[in-house]
């Protein structure tokens, strides 16, 4: 054999586990395009039944919003009844029942101002630096 046949056997021998290479990466690799396959059409078809009950559950949601929203509107009609109601009521008796509460409190003062058995108040005196004001100066002061 000459040198060239030798470099011919050598670069065959090469070529050949190259390709030997090259077919099992091409085989694992056909082996894992199988499997993501296989995934993705399981993910879909898990994934279709679950977008479903979500779009169900967000239907549902939007429902009971919308009845929490007719519930509060109604809430605040009744609230904006209930003050024109207590407004009304406040004008119509607040204004009698104070004048028969003055009035009352005016018939008491006047009927504790009648008895005898009660020793009449003796003025109130202010204390200023070791002095003592009577009441009726300082009431002249404040003018």
């Amino acid at each position: 054999m000459s040198g060239g046949e030798v470099a011919g056997i050598l670069v065959a021998v090469f070529w050949a586990i190259l390709v030997s290479f090259l077919a099992v990466a091409l085989a694992r690799l056909a082996q894992t395009l199988r499997a993501t396959t296989k995934l993705v059409a399981d993910v879909t078809d898990q994934a279709v039944p679950l977008l479903a009950d979500a779009s169900s559950a967000v239907r549902s949601a939007q429902t009971q919003i919308d009845r929490v929203d007719a519930i509060a509107s109604d809430v605040q009609e009744v609230t904006s009844n209930a003050s024109a109601l207590s407004s009304t009521v406040a004008s119509t008796f607040g204004g009698p029942l104070v004048k028969v509460a003055a009035f009352g409190y005016g018939v008491r003062r006047a009927l504790a101002g009648r008895k005898d058995d009660v020793p009449a108040k003796a003025p109130r005196r202010t204390v200023i630096v070791g002095r003592t004001v009577p009441a009726a100066r300082r009431k002249n002061r404040g003018k």
